[in-house]
């Protein structure tokens, strides 16, 4: 099993508020420490991002790791969390800074079970240049349906952030692009992708860096053409419904990476 003992810079010491729960489902808690490896191997996240769930019983409460490398997450590494943001099992232990980007997803959004956030590479140059936008090229990617929107911390906090989600207004003001979208683009920053379940949020955040790859790579060779808003929703109704597949193997190609690390 994959282990970590680092905390990090930029992490948070906080007190816990309030009891944990005793009741989340085990198979829950398994699944949120592999999609932290998935994300890991298939290069969404790297030393940073993080990846969170919903708890099964208490939809006020949800569960993302301390703060440490996604790749190195253990189940003894999850915290729960309330949807203000604050611990309740963290035992001193520092916890992300932007937590906040899950717990006010999670208030504004009841249907979300799991979100994703990272800093893809092939992501960030479409959240900086003005006029680009993330849109679908391939029916892997229909979530993304019109365009992703992108969100200016500018307009929330400021031109002297360090662009991170590190409290609840700021958090509130991303959670509020999620109205339409299923995707939004952090400006110089990343992005962050939401789903009804682990495997959902999972694989949309690695068709999302895909998906941007292949727009990059043919802008440079003329005009594109793009999903429309139908084939959107057919492909969503119809792709989605396959996520196993690629679940599977992701998990199959993780587990050999992460055996072939050390302790």
């Amino acid at each position: 099993m994959c282990s970590d003992d680092s905390e990090g810079v930029g992490a948070a010491s906080e007190l816990d508020i309030g009891e944990p729960s005793a009741n989340a489902s085990p198979a829950l808690l398994d699944e949120l420490v592999a999609a932290n490896h998935i994300l890991f191997d298939q290069g969404v996240v790297d030393a940073f991002g993080h990846v969170s769930v919903r708890h099964d019983k208490r939809p006020d409460r949800f569960f993302l790791a301390r703060n440490m490398a996604p790749g190195r997450v253990t189940l003894d590494d999850l915290v729960e969390f309330t949807l203000d943001g604050e611990p309740v099992s963290a035992n001193g232990r520092k916890v992300y800074l932007e937590r906040f980007i899950h717990s006010e997803i999670f208030k504004a959004r009841p249907d979300v079970q799991a979100v994703v956030h990272s800093h893809s590479h092939s992501i960030v140059p479409l959240s900086v240049v003005s006029g680009a936008r993330l849109r679908p090229v391939f029916h892997m990617a229909g979530f993304i349906g019109s365009g992703a929107p992108v969100f200016e911390i500018r307009e929330v906090a400021g031109d002297a952030t360090d662009l991170l989600i590190s409290n609840s207004e700021i958090g509130a003001a991303l959670a509020q692009h999620f109205t339409q979208s299923d995707i939004v683009l952090m400006r110089g920053h990343g992005s962050t992708v939401v789903g009804d379940s682990i495997k959902r949020a999972v694989y949309r955040a690695v068709y999302a860096e895909l998906n941007a790859r292949y727009q990059l790579q043919a802008l440079q060779l003329g005009d594109v053409t793009f999903l429309t808003e139908g084939e959107c929703r057919a492909c969503v109704d119809r792709v989605e419904g396959q996520m196993q597949r690629p679940w599977e193997l992701w998990l199959d190609k993780a587990r050999i990476r992460c055996e072939a690390v050390p302790n």
